[in-house]
């Protein structure tokens, strides 16, 4: 899987999860080429490293 499929995969994960448990979730850069998914809540690492956080509350 390249770079840019591992990201996107990342994203789908992170929206799913957020929207089923309905809590944020970050995407994050994990290394090279590996990213994470996790709550925001829980997520304790380098704050540059989040990508994206997701929203499960629509506005």
């Amino acid at each position: 899987m390249n770079t840019s499929q591992a990201l996107n995969a990342a994203y789908a994960r992170g929206w799913s999860l957020a929207t089923t448990l309905m809590d944020y979730v970050v995407v994050f850069r994990a290394g090279d080429d590996d990213f994470g998914v996790m709550l925001a809540a829980e997520y304790d690492g380098d704050l540059e490293l989040v990508l994206h956080e997701f929203d499960p509350y629509p506005r």
